[in-house]
């Protein structure tokens, strides 16, 4: 893979494009070739890729407020019995809540630490234990 092919997949990536998207494009390498070239070299390419990666997720996270605030107009098509067609013109709200579920679940599997389910494992307080003289006989 050339390098001005990487700069346009770590640039795209770093924008929240999936790889997949970008490999679709013609004269793109195919994700395997990607992936492989991630795998082959850790430090330049894949490092970078990581990077670019972990940006385009805080882009996903951006997108979702940009998602939620933004009314999406649909159409809504209704046939009638008499065959007559009815449009309504609505937000598609089933839509959005769609793409955000998607992105936030996506960003909670991706970067746990950061969007995860914040689980506190951790066991704080004390134990006081006292022994009557019955227990002190066994």
């Amino acid at each position: 893979m050339d390098a001005e092919k990487a700069a346009l997949i770590l640039s795209r990536l770093e924008a929240g494009e999936s790889l997949r998207a970008i490999c679709r494009d013609e004269g793109m390498p195919s994700e395997a070739m990607v992936r492989k070239t991630v795998r082959d070299d850790p430090e330049g390419f894949g490092a970078q890729y990581m990077r670019a990666r972990a940006l385009g997720y805080e882009a996903l996270a951006d997108e979702i407020m940009e998602i939620s605030d933004t009314p999406q107009i649909g159409v809504i098509k209704t046939i009638k019995p008499d065959g007559a067609v009815e449009e309504k013109f609505a937000d598609m709200l089933e839509h959005r809540r769609m793409r955000v579920d998607s992105r936030k679940w996506m960003l909670a599997k991706m970067l746990p630490k950061v969007y995860g389910d914040k689980i506190d494992h951790n066991v704080s307080g004390s134990l006081t234990v006292s022994l009557s003289a019955q227990d002190k006989t066994l």
